[in-house]
């Protein structure tokens, strides 16, 4: 009998990483992501399985909770093949690059310091270096398509459904034969919305024996695009009326081309004012470059854009930092600017520069556009804190805080609800990729509006197929 073990994204919602052992003696693993937040230890931890006996990896898509362990899955022994899109390990290049050249920044920072106090030896070393992200890209790989059948072999195929998370984020079906009967196991990945900006609508699905779906918002229901925009029009004007600056943490993939396209429409509307805007965050400027690539996979209203001026994301008040000293030159400007920065969780990158010298202005606004993890800056922020710290300073904050979910990336529990409904055949529903108190709400509610039982999955818990 098939079974699977979830060794990330159980019970929390990085580190995705899903282990199906099959009955023919395949191995599949759907995705191999990082933890962040307060579980960001178990990035160091053993996988609970020996790498070198996955015969394929799935990726559903390019966030740093979808790869971010890859580069040690293949530095402790993982030999198999890559299978995924090919703009996704375009994405993942880039995201895991950063990665690592952050680990190996942080690693000497802390090194000369250890040195000076004669405890060299017990500084940790980085989860990986930039030359093991480069052995990724040495192992075999099959680029899918969407609803392209792909054939693994022994009776196993996959086939790879638009999830409308991110750029060619993916829905997974994995069909088998076992014992004479045929089995359609499906993992929902990250689902997106239907009103999303930059991507199309997931796809309908109508049937499968077990599912493993996402639960980030599993809770709650977003706000509409419109009353989003509405709001941060609204927390744009306001802040400028007192000549301060809006901040934005934004992810450097999809949230900040939502961002970069929300903010265009308003400029195209005559709805924002003359201003500045700074995507400072050489990772985003990278990833919209290759969403620029991908275009044809994008929204309708993106390749509006590009039909009619020439591009998808660029106007007038928009400017790229890429360099450290363009990003430097901001804090020259003293009102009248929007500044979207990484990291969007507040745990690293340029926006904390940002904090540092505008988060104590009680004239600027901060402005979060996506989900803060637990233990992160950010949801420190988003909860309440009076002072951060950041660089070993005691920064306060009296920037007006706000939080918009309505850009959010991931379909809320309303979103999530509707697109089950969709099934004719669905035997199995598992929660996966949220924190518990989020599944549990949404397990009653798979139940009230279903008449299904979910099982909410547990960390290397043993799930017959």
């Amino acid at each position: 009998m098939a079974y699977l073990q979830s060794f990330g994204a159980a019970e929390v919602v990085t580190g995705s990483c899903h282990l199906l052992q099959l009955q023919c003696g395949i191995t599949l693993l759907v995705d191999c992501g990082m933890f962040q937040g307060s579980v960001e230890e178990r990035n160091y931890e053993v996988f609970g399985f020996d790498p070198a006996e996955v015969d394929f990896l799935l990726i559903t898509h390019g966030h740093l909770d979808h790869v971010g362990r890859i580069p040690k899955l293949v530095k402790e022994g993982f030999r198999g093949t890559i299978v995924t899109h090919r703009s996704t390990m375009d994405l993942a290049e880039v995201v895991l690059l950063d990665s690592a050249h952050l680990m190996e920044e942080e690693y000497k920072t802390r090194y000369k310091k250890a040195q000076r106090r004669g405890e060299e030896k017990q500084v940790r070393k980085p989860l990986y270096k930039t030359s093991d992200v480069r052995a990724v890209y040495h192992r075999p790989m099959i680029f899918a398509s969407y609803d392209q059948q792909i054939d693994l072999g022994n009776g196993i195929f996959v086939n790879f459904k638009n999830a409308g998370h991110i750029l060619d984020s993916a829905i997974i079906e994995v069909m088998f034969e076992e014992e004479g009967a045929k089995k359609k196991l499906l993992f929902s990945g990250d689902l997106g919305n239907d009103d999303d900006l930059v991507m199309p609508s997931p796809d309908t699905i109508k049937e499968a024996d077990v599912l493993f779906i996402e639960s980030t918002y599993g809770d709650r229901n977003h706000k509409g695009v419109e009353e989003s925009d509405t709001e941060l029009q609204q927390v744009i004007l306001d802040t400028f009326e007192n000549d301060g600056n809006v901040l934005i943490p934004s992810f450097a993939i999809e949230r900040t081309q939502e961002i970069l396209c929300l903010l265009k429409q308003m400029y195209n509307r005559g709805d924002l004012p003359p201003c500045q805007i700074f995507l400072d965050s050489p990772m985003a400027i990278r990833a919209t470059e290759i969403y620029k690539k991908y275009h044809e996979e994008l929204s309708e209203c993106c390749n509006d854009f590009l039909k009619r001026d020439g591009t998808i994301f660029d106007f007038p008040y928009l400017h790229y930092t890429p360099r450290v000293q363009d990003s430097m030159k901001i804090n020259l400007e003293e009102s009248r600017c929007i500044i979207i920065a990484g990291a969007g969780m507040c745990n690293g990158g340029r926006i904390l520069k940002h904090f540092k010298h505008r988060l104590w202005n009680e004239k600027n606004a901060l402005v979060f556009v996506g989900y803060q993890v637990e233990g992160t800056l950010g949801r420190k922020i988003v909860d309440g804190a009076k002072k951060i710290k950041i660089y070993g300073e005691e920064i306060v904050v009296k920037a007006k805080v706000h939080t918009i979910n309505g850009f959010s990336a991931h379909a809320d529990q309303s979103g999530l609800i509707e697109w089950m409904k969709k099934f004719t055949i669905l035997n199995k529903i598992f929660l996966i990729h949220g924190e518990r108190d989020k599944q549990e709400v949404f397990q009653k509610v798979i139940k009230e509006r279903l008449g299904k039982k979910a099982h909410i999955v547990k960390h290397g818990e043993e799930i017959g197929i």
